[in-house]
C-alpha cells in the first residue's frame, strides 16, 4: 500500500523546489493533490507534471499572505475533492540580506506576512475542515534557521522560529481530535529560493558545515514531509524534524 492512498493533499509553494517535489511524491504515493502558489505558470506546470506521470492534481492560485485567498483555497480544495486529509504549508520567501538594525520595515513585514502569517492562515482554515472529517496531518515548513540565529537574516530566522512555535501549539491543541501538526526544518537545499541567494550549492567552505559534505535536494526534503503526512508517522506530533545532512550535529 502506498503512503497516501486515497488521501487528499494540499501543498502551498508548489510551483518549484521542495513544494513541487512534495506534490509529485504525494501523487506517486496515491494522493490527489492540490498545488497552490502565487506563481501561476510554475504551479500549473507542477500539476501538469503530476498528471503526465499518471497522478491526479489541480492548481489553485493563492497568495498565502492574504487570509481571504487562503480561505478560498481551502474551499476550492474541498469543492474539487470533497475533503482535506493532509497539508504541507510550504510557501515562503527568504527576504533581504541585512543586519538586524538595517532590515527595512517593508522587508520585515513582507517576510512575516508570507512565512509566518501565511502558515497561520493555512492552519486557521485547514484545521476546521480536517475536524469535520475526523482528523488529518499538517506539516509546516520551517528551517534550521528556525532553530538557531542567522546573521543578516533577522526576519527570515524570526519567522521560521515562529513557525515552530505555531506548530507545537497547534499540536497540543488538536492532537486528541486526530490532527497531527509537525514542522520540517531543512538545511541548505538546492531549490528555486536558494538559487536566488548566494551560490552556496557547490562552495566547499560553506558545505564543510554539513556532515555529508553537500547540499540537499528538494526530493530528499520532500520525502520527509510526505512521510510526516502519512499514517506511518501516526505517533509523531509537535515535532520539528531536521533534514539537513548533519548541519545541526556540529
Amino acid at each position: 500500500m502506498r503512503l497516501l492512498d486515497n488521501k487528499i493533499a494540499l501543498v502551498t509553494g508548489g510551483s518549484s523546489g521542495i513544494g513541487r517535489a512534495a506534490a509529485q511524491i504525494m501523487a506517486r504515493e496515491g494522493a490527489r493533490v492540490v498545488v497552490a502558489d502565487i506563481a501561476q505558470e510554475g504551479g500549473e506546470e507542477t500539476a501538469a507534471l503530476i498528471r503526465r506521470q499518471g497522478g491526479e492534481a489541480a492548481f489553485v492560485r493563492a497568495d498565502v499572505a492574504d487570509a481571504a485567498q487562503v480561505e478560498a483555497l481551502i474551499r476550492q480544495t474541498v469543492a474539487l475533492y470533497g475533503r482535506l486529509d493532509c497539508a504541507l504549508n510550504n510557501a515562503g520567501i527568504s527576504g533581504d540580506v541585512a543586519a538586524t538594525a538595517d532590515c527595512t520595515l517593508e522587508d520585515w513585514e513582507r517576510v512575516m506576512r508570507v512565512n509566518l502569517f501565511g502558515v497561520w492562515y493555512c492552519m486557521k482554515f485547514e484545521i476546521p475542515q480536517m475536524l469535520k472529517s475526523g482528523g488529518g496531518a499538517i506539516v509546516n515548513t520551517s528551517s534550521i534557521s528556525g532553530l538557531h540565529g542567522v546573521r543578516n537574516q533577522a526576519a527570515y530566522s524570526a519567522s521560521k522560529h515562529g513557525v515552530i512555535g505555531l506548530t507545537k501549539t497547534a499540536a497540543l491543541e488538536y492532537g486528541k481530535a486526530g490532527i497531527r501538526v509537525n514542522a520540517l526544518c531543512p538545511g541548505w537545499t538546492v531549490s528555486g529560493m536558494t538559487r536566488r541567494k548566494e551560490a552556496h550549492d557547490t562552495d566547499p567552505a560553506f558545505l564543510s558545515n554539513y556532515a555529508v559534505g553537500r547540499a540537499g535536494t528538494p526530493e530528499e526534503v520532500a520525502e520527509a514531509a510526505v512521510w510526516l503526512c502519512s499514517d506511518r508517522a501516526s505517533f509523531i506530533n509537535g515535532h520539528a524534524l531536521i533534514v539537513d545532512g548533519g548541519r545541526m550535529a556540529l
